[in-house]
């Protein structure tokens, strides 16, 4: 097997870098810097230094820049054992901006993970498997770029509570545009809650968090994030969607992860609370990540063909022949929870159905038609969620999709129609994603060939992410639910 070609670091550091971390940490008065990093299941980890660790270090060959800084690996899920857990980051100076949130000034820089014995990137590091992504696809000689396009959707709450312990286990979400709050005393209770399902797209006052939102992306915006758009969503009780323009894999990953920090942290500053869990309401619809991509060589978009169906081109079948394939254990990285699979079900817009379609929200593989510019042009894979990691969500679609262009699979006819419509005999005929987390993993498990090629994927993250997600199968199994408590206690 191929090895992609990795130096020693995926990103370099120059002087010229380091004198322009210097440079901002001088205009703006930054007092902390904030290192930054994603651990297996899609958290970002940090800690911090007093900026002055910086100061008077210009040298890449010296210094923090060269050695690193250590910190330990065994306490990081999916990371090392106890006996092997010093690690070492490596700071990626592109990523330098203010910190959005804190009060003190603060350099956020996201960097990468290193083993301080073998000098070699780590191969857990979801960061750095997406750069040998990225750098796969180039030795393939496809395409030179994949640009990236996830549609985060996320709920906004008022008041979150659950627990678990031997004798009990329960939850509670109450948001204030709670559709169940229409008839609470609430001295006064104004109304305007949006029904269930009938979220989208009413103007304030039914939508009364379109200042929340706002304020989000005035963050986002000044932290180089491109943002196209926000809206309120279906669901009631604050379900938000807010949408970034398309950008290459690892930039978008890490555009993604800040976006959730600025989410997280403002919503906290107005009183609520955000979670990008899927299904946290029974009857509604959940959230989703629609994940828009495309490849392009030579600043040209390979998606495109004028005279392709819905104006796609070979390749973007090929590509959409390999997602389809491999879909099953894709979903063991795009829908990575239990919960996912709460919102993976027809009659909540859910796209289950493993079909292409044109313009079609029912199939799990849609092309828009909103342009027919020839660098919009894209395909847009729709069962991914946002509990998943982006780095490594992203990655294993591209193994995919290079794996269906390089073997020339055929994904069929595409289908149209509502397929939520079909009766049971025809709908049967129809692959469906797994309806379970376990289904997703026993499929990584006998599907991940395609994720090893060049090395992006090792078989160690594979093998520790099925052992890390069977953990929390095992967890969410064993303990009464309470609608068991429902259906059985009186029998």
């Amino acid at each position: 097997m191929a090895q992609v070609n990795k130096p020693k670091k995926m990103t370099e550091v120059t002087k010229e870098q380091i004198n322009e971390v210097h440079s901002l940490i001088k205009k703006k008065k930054i007092q902390i810097v904030d290192l930054k990093f994603n651990d297996l299941p899609g958290l970002w980890q940090h800690f911090s230094i007093p900026a002055s660790e910086l100061n008077g270090s210009t040298d890449p060959e010296s210094g923090i820049w060269a050695e690193g800084i250590g910190f330990d690996g065994s306490s990081i899920r999916g990371f090392q054992k106890i006996q092997e857990s010093d690690m070492l980051l490596y700071l990626d100076t592109s990523t330098a901006v203010v910190d959005p949130v804190c009060e003190v000034p603060t350099l956020s820089i996201i960097c990468d993970v290193f083993d301080p014995l073998t000098k070699q990137a780590y191969t857990r590091d979801p960061r750095f498997i997406a750069q040998k992504a990225e750098e796969y696809l180039k030795s393939t000689g496809i395409a030179d770029t994949s640009f990236w396009g996830p549609e985060y959707e996320f709920f906004l709450f008022d008041d979150v509570r659950y627990s678990q312990s031997v004798n009990q286990g329960f939850y509670a979400v109450d948001s204030i545009e709670g559709s169940w709050n229409s008839g609470r005393d609430e001295q006064p209770n104004l109304g305007y809650k949006p029904r269930y399902k009938e979220g989208y797209f009413p103007v304030p006052p039914h939508d009364s968090l379109q200042d929340v939102r706002s304020q989000m992306i005035l963050k986002m915006i000044a932290t180089g994030i491109p943002v196209e758009v926000h809206h309120h969503e279906v669901a009631t009780a604050g379900q938000n969607e807010i949408d970034m323009r398309y950008s290459s894999l690892v930039k978008m990953a890490d555009y993604c992860m800040m976006y959730k920090y600025i989410v997280k942290n403002m919503a906290k500053n107005f009183g609520m609370v955000a979670t990008f869990m899927p299904k946290p309401l029974f009857g509604d619809n959940g959230s989703g990540m629609h994940t828009h991509q495309s490849l392009w060589k030579d600043g040209k978009n390979l998606f495109f063909d004028a005279k392709g169906y819905g104006m796609i081109s070979q390749t973007a079948i090929y590509y959409i022949g390999g997602l389809l394939k491999h879909a099953n254990a894709l979903m063991a990285f795009c829908a990575p929870s239990t919960n996912s699979y709460k919102r993976l079900v027809p009659g909540y817009e859910a796209p289950v159905n493993l079909v292409y379609s044109l313009r079609n929200r029912s199939a799990a593989i849609r092309i828009p038609m909103y342009s027919e510019n020839p660098k919009s042009k894209r395909i847009e894979f729709r069962p991914p969620d946002p509990m998943c990691n982006p780095y490594l969500s992203f990655s294993a679609l591209l193994m995919a999709g290079i794996d269906g262009v390089k073997k020339k699979i055929d994904p069929g006819q595409p289908f149209e129609g509502n397929t939520y419509d079909l009766d049971g005999k025809a709908a049967k005929k129809i692959p469906t994603v797994p309806g379970s987390l376990e289904q997703a993993i026993d499929a990584l498990e006998a599907d991940h060939k395609f994720l090893l090629e060049g090395g992006v994927f090792t078989p160690d993250v594979i093998d520790v992410w099925i052992e890390y997600k069977r953990s929390e199968i095992d967890g969410v199994r064993l303990r009464p639910h309470p609608w068991e408590f429902h259906l059985y206690f009186d029998m």
